[in-house]
């Protein structure tokens, strides 16, 4: 007999940190895994064994069971009460909004690791180009150097900035993989990835580019 025990109506629903976490890496590990499956639902799943194993795809109750503790004690999955649906819209049409939130300035921006942005807020149009080819540079130099700074220097954190002189970030440029997909989040100012829709931003983004190829 399992040693957890499951809360009724619930619903299962990553954090923002959750989110951040499925989608910062490519390192793949069963945490990671099971947090993008999540992402890739069109809906909430209700917390039970079933849907846990169907996300976990594993067939062993305890080992999923366990892989959800861990989860929750890092602060990763959340139980919610109503069921919710993934963004809707285009991608053109939700992510200006969804990014918005994600800077105490409101100004951040998404690109492709080519140095193209997919949308934009707060940032004049030529500004979030060059800013955009920035990103790429730089999302290109942190792959070139991340043995040195992961595997040398113990660093987790695959995120870069601009500093001022107290060290505080001017402008931060974040990786995020997606499937195939690499892309950068550009932050102007504190970021505040900590908010709701930062997970709203992963999910439309894992629904959208996930089926295109996974890591």
């Amino acid at each position: 007999m399992s040693s957890y025990t499951l809360s009724d109506g619930l619903y299962i629903y990553p954090t923002p940190a959750g989110a951040y976490y499925a989608i910062s890496s490519t390192e793949e590990d069963k945490s990671r895994r099971f947090l993008k499956s999540l992402l890739q639902q069109e809906q909430t799943l209700a917390l039970t064994v079933d849907n846990l194993l169907k996300l976990a795809d594993s067939d062993d109750e305890e080992k999923t069971l366990k892989l959800l503790h861990h989860c929750q004690k890092l602060g990763w999955v959340q139980g919610v009460e109503t069921a919710m649906s993934s963004p809707k819209g285009s991608l053109e049409n939700i992510l200006p909004d969804l990014l918005k939130s994600l800077s105490i300035k409101g100004k951040v921006l998404l690109a492709d690791d080519q140095g193209f942005y997919l949308a934009s807020s707060g940032f004049a149009h030529e500004v979030a180009e060059e800013l955009s080819a920035l990103g790429a540079e730089v999302s290109t130099l942190h792959m070139r150097r991340s043995g040195l700074l992961m595997s040398n220097m113990g660093l987790g954190s695959h995120a870069w900035a601009v500093v001022n002189a107290v060290g505080k970030s001017q402008v931060g440029f974040w990786p995020v993989f997606i499937g195939k997909n690499r892309f950068v989040i550009t932050i102007s100012g504190t970021p505040h990835l900590n908010q709701p829709e930062f997970v709203s931003l992963a999910w439309a983004l894992s629904i959208r580019y996930s089926t295109m190829g996974n890591n």
